[in-house]
């Protein structure tokens, strides 16, 4: 019994870290920006107001869901997607590797041109 949850531990504990590393995949219409949550929802998306969907999900660096409350004042450089009404509704904190992935763009004009690679999570300017 003892020596079964052992082996669980270490399981565990020998998975966490490679599941850590394991990159995001962000969809084709993730678009790049800086974010300052100001009064949630209201936001400011590249200088500009902007609102959070209801139903939005905010996900840091660790990619564990982060309520907009505890992030008011910071400015966040974010990937995220717009809902049908053009509000914000899945934002992700980015990591500094993620950042480090550029070209990406911060339009919808832009992303439109592009040419993504789901695979490599990667834009090709076109």
């Amino acid at each position: 019994m003892i020596r079964c949850a052992l082996a669980a531990i270490l399981a565990v504990s020998l998975a966490s870290p490679a599941m850590a590393q394991l990159a995001r995949p962000f969809p084709a219409n993730a678009l790049r920006g800086a974010l300052v949550v100001v009064h949630p929802p209201n936001v400011s998306l590249n200088g500009q107001a902007a609102r959070l969907s209801p139903g939005s999900r905010i996900r840091n660096a660790k990619n564990m869901l982060q309520l907009s409350g505890s992030l008011v004042g910071q400015e966040l450089l974010v990937h995220y997607t717009l809902n049908g009404a053009g509000q914000l509704h899945d934002v992700w904190i980015l990591t500094p590797q993620e950042l480090a992935k550029e070209p990406w763009p911060t339009t919808l004009e832009q992303a439109k041109r592009w040419v993504f690679d789901p695979a490599a999570q990667a834009w090709e300017r076109r």
